[in-house]
């Protein structure tokens, strides 16, 4: 099966041995891809390795791929060369162990997404979904389940790549299905659908702080609280509702309200 290329991925490789890029290479290997976005309307993607470069003995922070409306550049290989770790997800966040058992910065790749007034958002947002498939396919993941955003796995602290994209006027849920979308178009390849059983009854715990939901199992809907983590759920039964980070199951508490299951133990 080959996949599309519809763009060109440029390496512009951070010095090795650095506190930008150490080097290390991943010992498990890609399991998974972490979405972000720079944080800084405007700035291009060749102006944050730039920056990167120019700062590499000064901080312990990178991603692998900077993705703008003209180039895709890889900074820390992952695609172009073998790949290595990145320092782009605090270490001592528990939500990516317990969704994908590993350390992001041991075993995924960070892609940031460049925005603003002077970065044509269509042309950008093209470029970032297509490389989050292409990752995909090179490392076969499971584009419905291996794609996270950096505000889901560190909430207290993060908020992207949600607020680029809103200025882009997308939604994380739209990034979602929109690779699952190009997967399939640049590999002619139509994934099975998701089918989980429906059970009955029982209690979980939050791993993050989640929103419980007034109607429809889905994020749209209305919050009607949120719940700490730590905290115990009753549900009534599980039942198949939108899908998030390739898990489509919520859990209907016994007051007729949704929370995702994604979000407990």
């Amino acid at each position: 099966m080959a996949f599309k290329e519809k763009y060109s991925i440029t390496p512009r490789y951070l010095t090795p041995n650095t506190k930008r890029r150490s080097g290390l290479k991943m010992s498990p290997g890609v399991k998974f891809i972490v979405a972000h976005d720079t944080g800084n309307p405007n700035s291009t993607a060749n102006g944050n390795v730039r920056y990167y470069e120019n700062s590499r003995n000064e901080m312990s922070a990178s991603a692998h791929l900077f993705v703008d409306d003209r180039e895709i550049i890889e900074c820390v290989p992952a695609l172009t060369g073998p790949p290595e770790k990145a320092w782009h997800v605090l270490y001592g966040v528990p939500t990516d162990n317990q969704l994908f058992g590993f350390n992001a910065n041991d075993a995924a790749v960070g892609v940031e997404y460049c925005y603003g007034t002077n970065i044509n958002a269509d042309e950008a947002y093209a470029r970032f979904v297509w490389v989050m498939a292409f990752i995909c396919y090179k490392f076969e993941l499971d584009p419905r389940k291996s794609v996270v955003g950096h505000f889901f796995l560190d909430p207290n602290r993060k908020t992207d790549p949600v607020t680029g994209l809103a200025r882009s006027r997308r939604t994380y849920e739209q990034l979602l299905e929109h690779v699952v979308k190009e997967y399939e178009e640049c590999t002619k390849t139509e994934l099975p659908a998701i089918s989980l059983p429906i059970k009955k009854g029982g209690t979980v715990k939050a791993t993050v702080r989640l929103n419980v939901r007034k109607g429809e199992p889905n994020t749209i809907a209305p919050v009607v609280q949120s719940i700490d983590p730590g905290t115990t759920l009753d549900y009534a039964s599980s039942v198949l509702g939108q899908s998030i980070n390739g898990n489509p199951k919520w859990y209907k508490d016994p007051n007729g309200n949704y929370f995702w299951s994604g979000g407990v133990v």
